[in-house]
């Protein structure tokens, strides 16, 4: 068969848990573990490397272009490690030339040698941890580094060769201020970042910092709403587009793999308690390393939640993760997508437009104002009522 007649295969995104950390910061829910014990170490090591070689045959129709290495801490677990599960990854599945391959990294475990190492191997885009620039607040949360130490692994990754770098912050932290995050945000800044998130602190229940909430002088609603408006002002002064309601990029630097989840594309997950959808079903692998290493070898179950997801949910996704992101969402790509009508959702999205919440563009996309997103919740909610009452196209006579 000619190049041109061979069929063109579906884009497929690759995340890596890796569940290890040097410490658990205090308002951290993801699964990871506080270990260096070898045993667990190598035993998450051959089972997520034989998980991958097993999975790859499954997805001939399928090409790679972006792998994420998410935890925990990647970089405490190491370059070597990291390293052999990318090779495993390129060997059971066709990873394209120009993939986006990132790692996540805490500043206290970046070094030249892990950076050199990793860089050879084909990571291209790292995702550095700082959330704060006041080291007071960051021995408040748990964090086990400084800023200083931030800023040096700033330097260490730009040394290595790395061009493509995200930020990590966090607003909404125990003490912090308005004018305590707006100087966090000019200070970042002159890092020069390629890429940057700002999250506002969300208590999860069962963490340190949600159990003593009320001892931890946490900014109000308000405060945090006003730290969200200047975090978008700023970063726009200063040349980085919003393009989702926490991240924000120069030029062309979006996180190609994280736009994956917000725009419905396939993903498959790695390691315990990582995520997939796939092939038109959604299913989660087990929170527990132990349970996973033994079911990767002992050919036990380690999936679970696995589910075929309706047409009418996909539907709630679409209009629920695009309008986080700049693209917004369309008459068109709606009821061609999923054979429901638009009107009733536009009908809502007019109201918050006269609220200044929502608009319209000259080629008819729908998007969130800056203030949209600070009540998108609201409106989304709003959204999926109107869509459960509706009649599919096909129905209507």
């Amino acid at each position: 068969m000619s190049l041109l007649g061979r069929k063109k295969k579906t884009p497929l995104g690759i995340y890596i848990h890796v569940p290890f950390c040097r410490s658990k910061c205090l308002y951290c829910d993801f699964y990871s573990l506080t270990t260096k014990e070898d045993r667990l170490l190598d035993g998450y090591l051959d089972a997520v490397c034989d998980h991958i070689r097993e999975t790859g045959p499954l997805a001939p129709g399928y090409q790679v272009d972006t792998v994420y290495f998410g935890g925990g801490t990647p970089s405490f677990f190491g370059a070597d490690g990291m390293a052999a599960i990318l090779t495993a990854v390129r060997r059971a599945f066709d990873v394209s030339a120009d993939a986006e391959i990132t790692f996540e990294a805490n500043p206290d475990s970046v070094s030249p040698k892990l950076l050199r190492k990793l860089k050879s191997e084909g990571f291209n885009r790292v995702s550095l941890g700082v959330q704060c620039d006041d080291d007071a607040i960051l021995e408040k949360i748990g964090r086990p580094h400084d800023y200083e130490q931030a800023v040096n692994a700033v330097k260490k990754i730009r040394k290595a060769g790395f061009k493509n770098l995200s930020l990590d912050l966090i607003y909404g932290l125990p003490g912090q201020t308005l004018d305590g995050w707006q100087a966090t945000l000019r200070n970042v800044l002159e890092l020069a970042p390629e890429h940057i998130s700002c999250y506002g602190l969300k208590l999860e229940e069962g963490t340190p910092l949600c159990t003593y909430k009320d001892f931890n002088q946490l900014p109000d609603d308000d405060t945090q709403a006003d730290m969200y408006l200047a975090a978008v002002e700023i970063l726009k002064s200063k040349g980085y587009r919003q393009y989702e309601i926490s991240n924000f990029c120069r030029r062309s630097n979006e996180s190609r793999h994280n736009i994956k989840y917000w725009t419905g594309g396939e993903y498959l997950g790695f390691g315990p308690d990582a995520s997939s959808d796939f092939a038109g079903k959604r299913f989660k692998i087990i929170r527990d390393l132990r349970g996973y290493i033994d079911g990767i070898h002992g050919g036990g179950q380690v999936l679970e939640d696995i589910q075929d997801v309706p047409p009418r949910e996909r539907a709630g996704e679409y209009l629920m993760m695009r309008l986080r992101t700049s693209m917004g969402i369309t008459a068109e790509e709606y009821e061609k997508q999923f054979l429901l009508p638009f009107a009733p959702i536009e009908k809502v999205l007019v109201q918050s437009k006269e609220r200044g919440h929502a608009y319209k563009t000259a080629d008819g996309r729908w998007r969130l104002t800056t203030e949209g997103f600070l009540v998108s919740n609201s409106i989304i909610s709003d959204l999926l009522l109107i869509q459960d009452s509706s009649e599919p196209l096909a129905k209507r006579r």
